[in-house]
């Protein structure tokens, strides 16, 4: 009987590259989605190497098409400056077509906004988790790091035996 390599991947075939966790304390996350993106093959090297910065970035739906803007890849380090790709240029989103008119609707409707969560690999294939969130005004912040700092002091409480 052979033995199986150990890979450093989770066996469910996920890498999670970048975490854009800002985006959870300025919006409240109402629904999430996982779209595809077309990238450029300097571009996937880059975030292989996990040169990516979500914190920015956001979503939008033109002409029935999704785009991403202001996400920050890297220049690829080893590729020559005339092959590498633009840092923050616009970058199309596979949806299905119901998925997209769908979104539509909500973000032109409801005034709501989409935000990458997560860009990870999967299957070999470079994914973006998207939040449609609504935007958290700053008592809302508020409320949220008090119930946090309210959970550790507990949490802190019962591990010393308080």
């Amino acid at each position: 009987m052979a033995k199986q390599k150990k890979s450093s991947q989770p066996s469910d075939g996920f890498k999670i590259v970048a975490d854009n966790r800002q985006a959870r304390f300025q919006y409240s996350i109402i629904d999430s989605f996982e779209a595809g993106i077309v990238l450029e093959g300097t571009e996937v090297k880059a975030i292989r190497a996990g040169k990516v910065n979500l914190r920015d970035g956001f979503a939008l739906v033109r002409d029935e098409e999704l785009w991403l803007l202001n996400v920050h890849i890297s220049p690829h380090d080893t590729a020559s400056q005339h092959f590498n790709h633009e840092p923050r240029r616009n970058r199309k989103l596979l949806l299905h077509k119901k998925e997209i008119l769908k979104l539509i609707g909500k973000v032109e409707q409801d005034g709501l906004t989409l935000v990458p969560l997560k860009m990870y690999l999967k299957k070999g294939y470079v994914k973006v988790s998207l939040g449609l969130g609504k935007g958290k005004k700053l008592y809302d912040k508020r409320q949220d790091l008090k119930k946090k700092q309210d959970n550790r002091d507990m949490a802190r409480a019962m591990k010393h035996g308080g």
